[in-house]
């Protein structure tokens, strides 16, 4: 599949993240196992986000946007890892945060959003709209909101990811078969989709969602963007936004091969099994692709795939519970 030149974000723009990312983000390691490898009967290469700097891909994006908006002031909605991206990338910049995140997020990536500088403003994300509540900030103070997934800026910066993960694999003769990545408003897998249809021509990229938030998995199925059903549940808070993105879906119905469902069981064995033979800490919405290729959602046999760890931040205590429930 090529990569369409009518899309709102190329690989050239990819390229530019890049350049402005060198030396500011790690280019984290691709990680591999043979015991995985062994339980899927081919070969996984995994991308470690959780050692890049906040823990998560989050940063590529945000320092990415800040650095070419410039802004005054910014103002961003997360329930924690582009919080902490943006507040990062903010105080590196000179420029102040704000952030309004769910008061239920995990105690962890409040603490670390406030550590970095950022001012934090909570809200109910079951009765109370974060949009409306970051585009009233923006409004009141003249701050530029840097928003999670829909942006292009943002979506290039996570493509940086994409570009890595190919040029990562190229340097160990490997010819990536297929890539699995995470989506909730799909700003990561678009980019990833980006750069590594145009640095693999034929490589087949999935996204990868929660059981209950599957709504990219249900879009791209129907051709149009589709809304989860309210009351779902799923401990991989990162991964809960509403609907697919409206910049990011139009990216992944023209370069997506599909979407995989995961369920929590699923997301908690790939945790174990990262920290028991990767020595990595994976948060829930950071092990969701891990899942897809270990539970069999895709044919691993005889191939070699890339999948991406996308983040690391999980409350000590629920990560030793994760780890006590081993089967």
């Amino acid at each position: 599949m090529s990569e369409p030149s009518s899309l709102p974000v190329a690989f050239g723009d990819v390229l530019a993240a890049a350049d402005r990312l060198r030396g500011v983000a790690v280019e984290t390691p691709l990680l591999e196992s043979d015991a995985l490898n062994a339980m899927v009967g081919g070969r996984l290469l995994l991308k470690a986000e959780p050692l890049q700097r906040t823990g998560s891909f989050k940063f590529r994006g945000a320092y990415n946007a800040i650095s070419v908006l410039r802004p005054p002031a910014v103002v961003a909605y997360s329930s924690g890892n582009h919080a902490q991206g943006v507040a990062l990338a903010a105080r590196l910049l000179g420029i102040p945060a704000t952030i309004v995140m769910p008061d239920d997020a995990p105690r962890m990536k409040l603490e670390g959003t406030r550590a970095l500088g950022a001012e934090v403003v909570t809200y109910d994300r079951w009765r109370e709209s974060r949009e409306a509540i970051g585009e009233a900030i923006a409004a009141r103070t003249g701050a530029v909101l840097i928003r999670p997934y829909d942006d292009p800026l943002v979506i290039a910066g996570q493509g940086t990811l994409g570009l890595e993960m190919a040029e990562q694999a190229a340097r160990r003769g490997a010819k990536l078969d297929a890539a699995l990545v995470c989506s909730s408003g799909g700003g990561l897998v678009a980019g990833c989709a980006v750069a590594l249809i145009h640095c693999l021509p034929g490589i087949a990229v999935y996204c990868v969602e929660p059981a209950g938030f599957d709504d990219h998995a249900r879009s791209l199925a129907a051709g149009t963007r589709l809304a989860n059903e309210p009351g779902a549940a799923s401990f991989c808070d990162a991964l809960l936004a509403p609907t697919p993105g409206e910049v990011t879906f139009p990216i992944n119905r023209r370069l997506l091969q599909g979407g995989l469902v995961v369920t929590d069981a699923e997301v908690a064995e790939a945790i174990r099994l990262a920290f028991r033979h990767l020595k990595l800490v994976v948060e829930p919405g950071g092990a969701v692709a891990l899942a897809a290729a270990l539970s069999g959602k895709l044919d691993t046999q005889g191939r070699t795939i890339g999948v991406v760890l996308s983040g690391g931040n999980v409350d000590a205590a629920l990560f030793a519970r994760i780890l006590a429930e081993a089967s």
